[in-house]
């Protein structure tokens, strides 16, 4: 039996430290925003026209739904789980709502409007939760289902045409400024006060994931369900909630969306489910669970609006938007790896 000696610790090798790679791992996110910072540097050197005030603007207005969507993407994939079903949500949620005040409570106030979207959507929501508690399958499949569920039901029993004249109410707060100046070609610039909804969600989002033991159970089913639930985690309790927080985000996205466009179409935000699966896994997230930040869901959000808002700037057609978002997806996902074995 053999003994090690002080003498034979001391002659070990010693793996060298690498700060950077541990940080990477430590903190994914770094790689989207420097990402992010490349693709800024890069295309204010192509077309200076990208700094100007406007273009800022736009990206932050693009960026409000798609960040609602992709929080509560993130708090189902922290908890191990996926969604696909939101935009279903999304629009069933604002058309049929869209479509009650119009022909039932036409001087309903904006603050009860937006309160009945967040609990429609969180309703719905909770089908989805019981479901994958109950049915024991993964929530992918069921999403899928309940997707085409939602959207059948929609389409089917509530309406098909475009509600093109708004109560004005809702166009009013679509219209609403924030921040409002004058371009130096005459334009109006004006920065939406929807815009505000996105930076409150995402910090209560924060708050909810790092203060609170809801946050806690989250990322312990996502690090492993069996022994979350033999910790004492209520794991019906947490898929309830899960698909309630993001049903409800969904259903915020879908009337900010009706109020911005000004129109109701229930043919809207299908196939931009892909993109907020990207931006979340981009800042971060992984499939498996139990990582992640609203911080890099943030982020990924914004590297996927500037790469979809940018590339016609510089001269690249729109086609190449998903072959460029989805170059970025494997090379974070191939630095992820590699940081994991080097560290």
């Amino acid at each position: 039996m053999s003994s090690t000696t002080p003498t034979d610790v001391a002659a070990l090798p010693v793996a060298p430290r690498r700060p950077l790679l541990e940080l990477v791992r430590r903190r994914p996110e770094v790689i989207t925003f420097v990402l992010l910072v490349a693709i800024c540097v890069a295309v204010a050197i192509a077309n200076p026209a990208f700094l100007q005030p406007s273009s800022l603007i736009d990206i932050g207005r693009a960026s409000v739904v798609m960040g609602l969507f992709a929080l509560g993407v993130f708090i189902i994939l922290a908890a191990g789980g996926i969604d696909v079903s939101f935009t279903a949500i999304a629009a069933f949620t604002m058309y049929s709502l869209t479509l009650l005040v119009k022909n039932h409570f036409p001087d309903a106030p904006m603050a009860l409007i937006v309160l009945a979207a967040i609990l429609g959507g969180a309703g719905l929501g909770v089908v989805n939760g019981l479901l994958v508690h109950y049915l024991r399958v993964p929530s992918l499949i069921v999403t899928i289902g309940t997707q085409y569920l939602f959207r059948g039901i929609l389409l089917a029993f509530i309406g098909t045409v475009w509600i093109m004249s708004l109560p004005p109410q809702m166009g009013a707060f679509g219209r609403m400024p924030l921040l409002q100046f004058d371009a130096a070609d005459g334009r109006t610039i004006t920065l939406p006060f929807y815009f505000l909804v996105l930076p409150i969600a995402a910090l209560i989002t924060w708050w909810m994931l790092n203060r609170t033991l809801m946050g806690r159970a989250i990322f312990a089913v996502g690090g492993n369900a069996s022994v979350a639930e033999r910790l004492g985690y209520n794991l019906r309790t947490i898929h309830i909630f899960l698909f309630a927080y993001a049903g409800g985000l969904a259903g915020l996205a879908g009337i900010i969306h009706t109020c911005a466009n000004r129109q109701a179409n229930p043919f809207d935000l299908v196939g931009s489910e892909i993109n907020v699966i990207a931006a979340v896994v981009l800042g971060g997230a992984r499939i498996t669970g139990g990582t992640g930040s609203v911080l890099g869901t943030l982020l990924g959000v914004l590297l996927v609006v500037v790469v979809n808002s940018v590339l016609v700037m510089v001269g690249i057609p729109s086609t190449w938007q998903r072959v460029v978002v989805g170059g970025f997806i494997l090379l974070a996902a191939a630095f992820f790896v590699f940081s994991q074995k080097k560290t």
